[in-house]
């Protein structure tokens, strides 16, 4: 499945992002809006500490059908107590008028700092001129204005053909530090123009979800507003997709490419990363001992701090699995960096492999594989390194 990191036009929809004045000069605010009723889906962060739009949004979701979804950054809503309640069902009423829905219909979401109240006067302002501004094209403006420390914006999106028809779908999302989703991710929003009941859309979501958001690591931090939402048109399609039916796992296998692309992304744009990390562990005595091994190699500050040194130390990646207590077989264990084997057989495999992992580790893309030689068990996990820039971004992120 081809993605590219291009804007599409997805019959149905119309975007925008703007400065509306949260910020003192970036896009922060941006809308996205289906001309009709559409198919709603979302996951959510499964933390107990939730964002008010968190709140808001997960119960109107499950109607299954929502007409919008407006986002700001710079402002999370969350700890706000029954002010931020009330403040997040503001933004959405705010929205509502402009567009000319109901105010179930749309969905919302904030991200930003913590602690602090949401800017009403500023979105009463912004929200009509984010309507003004929609277009056909406008999901890159829409990507700028939902940043927060990203240093790009993430956009994905593929096509494919359903029943005779070609189909779009596209999808963004922010997010930095604070990543290691429990559901979904940080913000992710996903548009489609295929025809697809809210029922089987949330079902696709949840499992396209838990293959790709969930395989995503930056810190190990759970974010209070992680967010992913799933609208679908149905503005190309005359019959709408079955469960269970050919088209419908074609269309599953898509949203699962857009979706890994855009995790890829995200884990490459680590607060203060330089590489991106992919873990794969094998032979485990069952897939939740290879997830618990991908995420504490992954999430292990020494494995983090040896990658980004180049750093071939295979000792640090079996000492945080033994630190888990999952079972491995020694003389049956393999780790590779960068495709190259440094330990087998029980043992190191000596100063060349060494020699030849620090060359591979000067790449921007880096896979960590571990064979842990015990069963079928297999799981993967998408991270990046950590340096000096992690440590700087977050001492200052209030100040």
């Amino acid at each position: 499945m081809k993605v590219e990191r291009v804007a599409r036009i997805v019959p149905g929809f119309r975007a925008a992002g703007i400065h509306a004045g949260i910020k003192a000069q970036a896009k922060d605010l941006a809308l996205i809006v289906s001309d009709e009723r559409a198919s709603a889906a979302g996951v959510f962060t499964r933390s107990t500490v939730v964002g008010a739009p968190v709140e808001v949004s997960r119960a109107r979701v499950k109607r299954g059908i929502a007409r919008a979804v407006v986002v700001n950054s710079g402002c999370s809503n969350v700890a706000m107590g029954a002010r931020g309640i009330r403040d997040a069902h503001s933004m959405a009423r705010i929205a509502a008028k402009a567009i000319g829905c109901e105010e179930s219909e749309v969905l919302i979401a904030s991200t930003g700092v913590i602690g602090q109240p949401l800017p009403l006067d500023v979105l009463a302002r912004g929200i009509p001129q984010a309507v003004t501004a929609l277009s056909e094209d406008g999901m890159r403006e829409a990507a700028e204005a939902i940043r927060t420390t990203d240093t790009f914006a993430k956009l994905a999106s593929t096509s494919l053909v359903l029943g005779g028809e070609k189909i779009t779908l596209q999808g963004i999302a922010k997010g930095a530090g604070m990543i290691e989703p429990n559901m979904a991710t940080m913000l992710s929003f996903l548009t489609t123009d295929a025809k697809i009941a809210p029922a089987l859309l949330r079902a696709i979501l949840r499992r396209v979800s838990d293959a790709t958001f969930n395989r995503l690591s930056v810190d190990g931090e759970t974010s209070t507003s992680d967010s992913v939402m799933l609208l679908a048109s149905g503005r190309s399609m005359r019959t709408g997709l079955r469960a269970g039916s050919r088209d419908a796992a074609r269309f599953e296998a898509a949203l699962q490419a857009v979706c890994e692309d855009l995790v890829r992304q995200l884990a490459r744009d680590g607060e203060g990363a330089t590489k991106l990390v992919l873990v794969d562990v094998r032979g485990a005595r069952s897939a939740r001992d290879a997830d618990r091994a991908a995420r504490r190699i992954g999430n292990s500050m020494l494995v983090k701090t040896a990658i980004f040194g180049g750093d071939p130390n295979w000792g640090r990646i079996l000492q945080t699995i033994g630190a888990a207590r999952i079972a491995w077989h020694p003389e049956r264990t393999k780790i590779l960096l960068g495709g190259v084997p440094v330990f087998t057989r029980g043992r190191s495999a000596g100063p060349a492999a060494r020699q030849r992992a620090e060359i591979a580790l000067k790449a921007e893309e880096i896979e960590i594989r571990v064979d842990l030689g015990r069963g079928p068990g297999q799981a993967r996990l998408f991270t990046c390194d950590l340096t000096y820039e992690y440590i700087r971004v977050n001492a200052d992120y209030t100040t």
